[in-house]
């Protein structure tokens, strides 16, 4: 089946971390706002299946689609810059591609050949990268390929693309994103290594159609003339990619380079408008003038690497700059959290947000955080197991429920106020098996979610395996602390919330993950102005506050 779709793969070299899901992302906003319609696709490397069971030291966040995939955290990008949801087919791992092949050879589906990387699993690629251009929904797709150029891993993705590119009516061009690093003692770029990386790309058969300088200072005069005679490339088609201030600059860098319009001329394609971006340019422009300034405590465990909470910092700038508020987040590792310095840490702090995570460790600390934000009467939102710890937290110190707590870290506990699903019960394999995706959930009138969405309807995405234990409802809810969100179909407790506290929500689900540059996500933008309303009161108050109790 022939694709109309045109095609746009994004590769990089030199090294890796360079920003391929960036400029992606900002490709595609830019040609977005031209009038095409436009998605991403990413294709990893790794033999994982998904990054579900990968620790995020390892990979950052695992980023969850309304369909249920466990994804690239690049994936939240795509759809923070374009506002369009991504789903299953917007993210392929060599994992996934090998399964499939090996399932369909126990199958017998090849008829007794020999199962070869050529060309069994280049054809699986190539059909994967097709899917989502067969849908007819697409003008344009970009895929991005992982890793670094010369990886063994990204072999037969190169060696799919070159395919590709031979293939009749297929029409796709190749952007390559290198670095030219700056030596301070000469003070000189060098593109030698951008020479490097096209050539090796150049030996796997694939030509690049465009190159994207990235750069700590300003390319000087000839160089993009020197790299592209050294790199058969038009000199118009070599563009400077310049560190930028914040992520959501890149887009007006890459119009002023001029990328969309060497890109659609590449593809043969028409102008159509000029992209205005005035949503954009409105929120860049309240991001850099904001009117208040207010600090909020982000609590986790893996802190150490903040990409493993990449669309909850994004999703704060989002709801700061919608609130002319620069939100400086305090990241503040749950381990270093106990009694005697709890109130040392979080005093200073105008808002505590206890992020998502798994496992025992760093979970005292997270009660802790939960408590002094609840004593103190700061605004407080727990994110998934930040939402489990504020019901741990207050069954141990309101209801007096001492030993309380989830059964996946405390499998004894005579109080098991979370606890496994039952639908998880009998699972035994890791990936791709807890509740994920997009649940409905039905709001309580005149709390602070219904005031947030404003709806009593809504739907949100989830991760977890572990639940509100219903059988401690009542005594939860008479003694201050309400279910005001439930899944309507199998009555699982979505949000929890203490009216008599300025701002006080946990919810089961990750918001973050919905949350756009042009659509922030209405609970975050609820609690950052929560937070700005709270900041009347002196931090000095909490300190003398928490000291009395």
């Amino acid at each position: 089946m022939s694709s109309s779709a045109k095609y746009i793969f994004v590769t990089g070299g030199v090294t890796s971390s360079l920003g391929k899901g960036i400029i992606a992302a900002s490709l595609a906003k830019l040609l977005q706002a031209r009038g095409y319609s436009v998605t991403i696709q990413k294709l990893d490397p790794y033999i994982n299946v998904d990054p579900g069971t990968l620790n995020p030291y390892e990979h950052g966040e695992c980023f969850v689609t309304e369909d249920g995939a466990e994804t690239d955290l690049d994936l939240g990008h795509y759809e923070r810059f374009l506002n369009v949801p991504t789903s299953q087919a917007n993210s392929v791992t060599t994992g996934r591609i090998y399964q499939y092949v090996i399932n369909k050879e126990r199958e017998g589906a090849y008829l007794g050949k020999t199962v070869q990387v050529i060309p069994h699993i280049t054809d699986e690629i190539k059909r994967r990268i097709k899917l989502l251009g067969n849908t007819g929904q697409y003008d344009i797709v970009i895929t991005e390929i992982g890793g670094t150029v010369g990886d063994i891993e990204s072999l037969p993705y190169i060696e799919a693309v070159r395919q590709l590119k031979w293939e009749p009516n297929f029409d796709c061009i190749v952007l390559h994103l290198t670095l030219v690093p700056y030596l301070a003692t000469s003070g000189e770029l060098k593109t030698k290594p951008t020479q490097h990386s096209v050539k090796q790309l150049q030996e796997s058969g694939v030509q690049p159609d465009i190159l994207a300088l990235r750069t700590e200072h300003p390319l000087p005069e000839g160089v993009k003339e020197k790299v592209a005679l050294f790199c058969n490339i038009a000199p118009k088609a070599v563009i400077q990619a310049l560190d930028a201030e914040t992520i959501y600059d890149v887009p007006m860098l890459m119009l002023e380079e001029e990328l969309d319009k060497v890109v659609l001329d590449k593809l043969n394609m028409e102008y159509k408008k000029e992209p205005e971006l005035t949503d954009w340019k409105e929120f860049l422009y309240k991001l850099k003038h904001p009117k208040h300034k207010v600090k909020i405590g982000l609590i986790g465990k893996y802190i150490e690497l903040k990409d493993s909470y990449k669309s909850i910092a994004e999703s704060i700038i989002h709801a700061g700059t919608k609130n002319q508020i620069q939100v400086e987040l305090v990241w503040i590792h749950s381990e270093d959290l106990d009694k005697e310095n709890v109130s040392l840490l979080l005093s200073p702090l105008n808002g505590i947000l206890v992020a998502p995570g798994f496992g025992e460790r760093g979970i005292e600390g997270k009660i802790q955080a939960v408590k002094f934000a609840r004593e103190n009467k700061i605004p407080f939102l727990g994110i998934c197991l930040g939402m489990q710890c504020a019901v741990i937290e207050f069954g141990r110190n309101v209801l007096g429920f001492t030993d309380a707590h989830s059964t996946e870290m405390y499998p004894e506990t005579p109080y098991p106020v979370i606890y496994l699903m039952e639908e998880q019960r009998n699972i035994n394999n890791k990936g791709g098996t807890m509740r994920l995706g997009a649940y409905s959930c039905n709001v309580s009138e005149n709390s602070n979610a219904h005031i947030a969405y404003n709806q009593t309807k809504i739907s949100e995405r989830h991760r977890h395996r572990y639940e509100f234990n219903n059988k401690y409802l009542s005594e939860y809810e008479k003694n201050g602390m309400k279910a005001t969100g439930i899944n309507p179909e199998n009555n699982l407790v979505e949000i929890v919330e203490i009216p008599n506290h300025p701002w006080f929500v946990g919810v089961q689900f990750h918001p973050e993950y919905k949350s756009t540059v042009t659509s922030p996500h209405l609970l975050f933008i609820s609690f950052v102005k929560a937070v700005a309303e709270n900041t009347s009161t002196p931090a000095e108050t909490a300190t003398k506050k928490s000291q009395t109790i």
